[in-house]
């Protein structure tokens, strides 16, 4: 290719709609999806140190260093620079913490990605993620997340792939709350980083999906012709 692979950092609070907009902009550029909670859950199933002490600390609830999450972006990365045709790479909730926003912009840089990446966050109140997050439920099976109006929470079998959709004990109120403290204590940083550094572009997300996609869609289309 002649023009470097688009590199899109998606950030947002949990229910601001990031896993729906990564899987309508996987589909229409053909980019490759690196999700840190991806990149784990595949590490801690080898049977080593490294593969048992991620699994110990995820199962227990607790949050992984740093550096562990640093070495799986960086092999992903090196799997990813000798893929043919790399169209590109869209990161789904990371970094999360600002130590992760300086390694990923050296990690870029690195890999002479960062000519083309843009760092885009979806944006919703306190209130709407927490009305989101206590009506939504998610599929046992393959992980759907489907978000419930009033007139359709009685549903409960996933339309993707027919299982079982079930409510997660952490998508309670208290849980939700716990989690806008943590993005606002641990991700508030890293979103001033990218804003004073002039990378960041905020997606209204309390639109309609389509319309958030189409707001992603007119920032991606704004260097076409650079």
């Amino acid at each position: 290719m002649n023009k470097s692979p688009l590199i899109l950092i998606l950030l947002g609070k949990s229910g601001s709609g990031k896993g729906t907009q990564v899987e309508l902009l996987k589909e229409k550029f053909g980019l490759d999806y690196v999700g840190s909670g991806e990149l784990l859950r595949e590490r801690k199933k080898v049977d080593d140190f490294m593969g048992k002490k991620i699994a110990n600390v995820i199962d227990n609830g607790n949050i992984i260093l740093t550096p562990v999450i640093f070495s799986l972006w960086m092999e992903k990365f090196e799997e990813l620079k000798n893929k043919e045709d790399l169209k590109g790479i869209i990161l789904d909730g990371s970094p999360r913490k600002i130590k992760e926003a300086y390694l990923m912009e050296e990690a870029l840089e690195w890999f002479e990605w960062d000519k083309n990446s843009k760092v885009l966050l979806i944006d919703i109140s306190d209130e709407e993620a927490i009305a989101r997050i206590t009506k939504r439920k998610i599929c046992s099976n393959c992980g759907n997340i489907i978000l419930f109006s009033e007139n359709d929470s009685e549903i409960n079998i996933c339309p993707k792939c027919g299982e079982k959709l079930i409510k997660r004990p952490d998508d309670s109120f208290e849980g939700t709350k716990k989690r806008l403290e943590w993005f606002k204590t641990e991700v508030g940083p890293v979103i001033e980083y990218y804003k004073n550094n002039g990378r960041l572009t905020i997606i209204n997300g309390e639109q309609s999906v389509e319309a958030v996609f189409n707001d992603i869609m007119k920032e991606i289309e704004k260097d076409d012709n650079n």
